[in-house]
């Protein structure tokens, strides 16, 4: 009896083992970007929700449902800023740009004025409200020395500056869409 009892118990802790890793992810994990962890991308992303027993919202207690982070169409963040953001950058080469975590990250570039000096800008489109704490844009800066490029602090300034044109011509569009309506 000891032994059949023995081996029923080994037998269901395997089965309950082998099944538990069904729902393990394949692939790599993603590196976490600037996005909302809430969002679901993908099966393979680390900050995605996992599938619940109770089905896609899981249980409402109280009439309390999980609020909605995205938009129809999947994107976070406000897509004025986001394509102001784009037109404003524009005269820079792309290195990329993720419209669902609110990203844009340029190549390094050179203005003609100044040849022995170029920059690079990393914006972040944090909300998706269209609000002036809704966007950050951070500024790298290198000079020349001899036939090397050295790291050379960038003034707060043209930061703060980018983050005003880029607000702009994001209030411009808005008004612009609501003029058309």
């Amino acid at each position: 009896m000891t032994s059949r009892f023995l081996v029923l118990t080994l037998s269901l802790m395997a089965v309950a083992a082998v099944s538990a890793c069904s729902s393990v992810p394949k692939g790599e994990a993603k590196y976490p970007t600037g996005m909302d962890r809430n969002t679901k991308v993908d099966q393979n992303d680390i900050y995605s929700d996992s599938q619940s027993i109770f089905g896609d919202g899981g249980i409402s207690l109280l009439g309390k449902k999980k609020a909605d982070t995205t938009g129809a169409d999947g994107v976070t963040v406000n897509s004025y800023l986001w394509r102001a953001a784009l037109d404003t950058v524009s005269f820079m080469p792309l290195a990329s740009a993720d419209p669902f975590g609110g990203v844009i990250l340029t190549d390094w570039y050179t203005p003609a004025e100044t040849p022995g000096e170029r920059i690079k800008l990393n914006v972040f489109i944090l909300d998706r409200q269209l609000r002036s704490d809704g966007i950050q844009v951070k500024v790298f800066r290198q000079v020349r020395k001899g036939n090397e490029w050295r790291d050379a602090p960038a003034s707060i300034e043209t930061g703060r500056q980018v983050e005003d044109a880029i607000l702009t011509r994001a209030r411009q569009m808005r008004v612009e869409h609501l003029a058309k309506d």
